[in-house]
C-alpha cells in the first residue's frame, strides 16, 4: 500500500541573496535538515528567482545529473566543454557533471526576473564523461491536460536522456483536468510548479512536493489547473 509524505511549501528552506531568491525541497548549502537530505536518487529541487542581470559564476560540479526547467523568463547557460545556449520555458536542459565540468548560468535579460525549478539527481555511475542536452518539450494546447517526459534513461524523442535509475515527466492539467501517471520505479516525488491539484486524494498547492512509496500510478486532478513535474524514482 502506498505511503504518503507531505512536504508542503513553507516548510522549505530559504535564501534571499538579493538578486537571487531561493527556496530549497532539500537540504542545501547554509539549509540544512538531516531528516531531509533527498528522496532516493533525487537531491535537490531548487527554486531559483533571479533578477535582471544576475547569475552564477562559473563553477564546478562533478557527478550529478542536472536538470533545469524555466518557468517564467529565459537563463542563459555556457560550461567548459563548449555548449552555450539560452533555455526557455516549454524547453528540457540536462547537464551530466561526471568526471567534472564548470559552468556558469545567468539570467539571460537585464531587467526580467527568471524563474526556474533546477534539480539534481545522483547518477547511476560515476566516473561518466560530462555531457550536455538541451530538447523542446510538445505544445500544450489551450484547454489541453497531457504528460510529457521530460528526462529518462532510455530517452524518448521529446526528452533529454539522464544517466540516472530515475525519470521525469510534465504534467499539465487543465481547469478539470485529470491524469494518470504510471510509476514503474516504485517510487514518486510530485513537485507543483504551478497551480494546485489532487494526488490521490492528497492537497498541493503551488511549491509543494509530496514523497510517495511502494506506488504503480498516481491520479492527479486539478480544479483550477496545474503544472507539475512528476519523479518516478528506484
Amino acid at each position: 500500500m502506498p505511503t504518503y509524505l507531505h512536504r508542503k511549501s513553507d516548510a522549505r528552506g530559504q535564501a534571499d541573496h538579493g538578486w537571487l531568491k531561493a527556496k530549497h525541497s532539500f537540504s542545501f548549502g547554509q539549509y540544512y535538515d538531516p531528516n531531509i537530505m533527498g528522496f532516493r536518487a533525487l537531491r535537490v529541487i531548487n527554486e531559483d528567482r533571479i533578477a535582471g542581470g544576475g547569475g552564477f559564476p562559473t563553477h564546478g560540479h562533478d557527478n550529478m545529473e542536472i536538470v533545469t526547467y524555466i518557468l517564467e523568463g529565459a537563463l542563459e547557460h555556457r560550461d567548459s566543454i563548449g555548449s552555450g545556449a539560452v533555455i526557455r520555458p516549454g524547453e528540457a536542459q540536462r547537464m551530466s557533471a561526471g568526471t567534472g565540468i564548470r559552468h556558469s548560468e545567468y539570467n539571460a535579460s537585464a531587467t526580467d526576473p527568471v524563474h526556474l525549478l533546477q534539480i539534481w539527481l545522483l547518477p547511476s555511475q560515476r566516473g561518466i564523461a560530462p555531457g550536455y542536452e538541451q530538447k523542446t518539450l510538445p505544445a500544450v494546447a489551450a484547454g489541453e491536460s497531457r504528460l510529457d517526459m521530460v528526462a529518462a534513461p532510455d530517452t524518448p524523442d521529446s526528452a533529454v536522456t539522464i544517466h540516472s535509475d530515475a525519470s521525469i515527466a510534465r504534467a499539465i492539467l487543465a481547469p478539470g483536468g485529470r491524469l494518470t501517471a504510471p510509476i514503474t520505479r516504485g517510487h514518486a516525488w510530485v513537485q507543483v510548479a504551478r497551480g494546485a491539484l489532487s494526488v490521490d486524494g492528497h492537497d498541493l498547492a503551488q511549491g509543494d512536493g509530496l514523497a510517495v512509496k511502494d506506488v504503480t500510478a498516481l491520479t492527479l486532478s486539478s480544479a483550477e489547473g496545474a503544472e507539475v513535474l512528476v519523479f518516478d524514482l528506484a
